[in-house]
């Protein structure tokens, strides 16, 4: 990059003079743009001119792009007309919030580099860097003001900061405008949750809701799960029904109820009305709890076997239960009836012997509550007997749930 012709900055591009084949003066630079359904990163059209008399140049037009101005192979310019297939840089890019996936936020474009390919039957630009640093800021406060060659010596005491083209996320809240400019939420789908759910808070409600109609229901609803209740209602009202119901459907039966329980009560009924049968069952029972009840904040998702299960059955068990392994530390023991028999911690199954009855693995005594527990007795249990779960049981004496450590290190940060 250190080839005075080698790169080129939006804020040298803006300006450029343009001249036909004879050498004479066109016009200036106006704005350019992509067209990300032809080529990802190539400038497509120049525009020059202004006001009612635009003029649009194609990238197969061009002899020759430096600082010294566009030469032009073909002078034939055609008026300039809006095109949804277009992003136009100054107008679309220039000072927008675009997503950084490598560093995992939200940032605002100050200026943009391209790359001068120079080749037989012309020259073309392509982006490579948005950039969003000091250096940019400079360019633009210099911008027509001091030589450009000047500034590039200026800037050069400045480190540079900027965000490579493949690694940006734009956000576009018109949903059949990001399809025509081909844009992708492949790098969000990439990103931690947590991270996403830290961006998405970032974005005014209605950038978050194109992004969670546009990315993948699973996605969405881990996504979901790491959020605020607030923002989380904020986002589910915002959706359409069936597109709010298939990420509700994804999320956790307890983090589905207690986002749902946000909401008001007919949009609450409008998603799960259009939820799949057992799923819906499943939240419809968990939203009957009070909310600081063990009913209120236990989860359904955990893993009981019958009683006479061995250490080898457990494990193959297992196999049919990957979806919830990550969180998973404890197993549990019914009977016939669905009745709580032990709790078994995880670990012991790997220290035992494959033909090990699980009920010889487990402790004395199975601490549980019933479905009607208060909150603060539940934390003081966790606290006395350093609990990672504690099994939930309903009048009957049947497992209904589970309670873990992250919900209760959730309700001591609230209070």
């Amino acid at each position: 990059m250190a080839d005075d012709n080698g790169f080129l900055f939006l804020t040298e591009l803006l300006g450029l003079k343009v001249y036909d084949l004879k050498g004479r003066r066109l016009g200036l630079v106006k704005d350019a743009a992509l067209v990300p359904l032809i080529h990802p990163s190539r400038v497509d059209r120049f525009l020059i001119g202004g006001g009612w008399a635009w003029l649009t140049i194609r990238y197969d037009q061009v002899r020759s792009i430096s600082l010294d101005g566009i030469y032009l192979k073909d002078e034939q310019l055609t008026p300039y007309h809006s095109d949804e297939y277009m992003l136009r840089l100054v107008r679309d890019l220039l000072d927008q919030q675009i997503i950084d996936g490598q560093g995992r936020k939200v940032v605002r474009v100050t200026d943009v580099t391209f790359d001068i390919q120079h080749a037989a039957d012309g020259d073309s630009i392509h982006i490579i860097d948005v950039d969003i640093g000091l250096r940019s800021v400079l360019r633009r406060l210099a911008q027509g003001v001091v030589p450009p060659r000047l500034v590039r010596r200026v800037q050069t005491i400045i480190a540079p900061h900027s965000i490579a083209w493949e690694d940006c996320s734009i956000i576009e809240a018109d949903p059949q405008r990001r399809l025509r400019l081909n844009i992708s939420n492949k790098i969000l789908e990439r990103m931690h949750p947590a991270d996403l759910a830290d961006i998405v808070e970032e974005l005014s409600p209605d950038d978050r809701e194109a992004i969670f109609e546009t990315i993948d229901s699973e996605v969405a609803a881990e996504t979901l799960s790491e959020m605020e209740p607030d923002v989380q209602a904020s986002i589910l009202e915002s959706l359409e029904t069936e597109k709010a119901a298939e990420i509700v459907e994804e999320m956790s039966p307890h983090d589905a109820a207690d986002a749902l329980a946000e909401l008001e009560e007919q949009t609450s009924e409008d998603i799960l009305e259009e939820m799949e049968v057992e799923p819906k069952a499943e939240l419809e029972e968990l939203l009957e709890y009070k909310e600081n009840s063990a009913g209120g904040l236990m989860n359904t998702e955990y893993v009981a076997l019958p009683e006479d299960t061995t250490v080898a059955g457990a494990m193959e068990a297992l196999k049919a239960h990957e979806e919830i392994l990550e969180n998973l530390n404890t197993l549990f023991l019914v009977d016939a009836n669905e009745q709580l028999i032990a709790a078994i911690p995880l670990a012991r199954l790997f220290t035992a012997a494959g033909a090990t009855p699980l009920r010889e693995l487990a402790p004395e005594t199975t601490i549980h509550v019933d479905v009607e527990e208060r909150q603060d007795r539940i934390m003081e249990l966790f606290d006395k007997y350093n609990l990672l779960t504690l099994p939930v049981i309903d009048a009957e004496g049947k497992l209904a749930g589970v309670i873990t450590a992250d919900e209760v290190i959730s309700l001591l940060r609230e209070k």
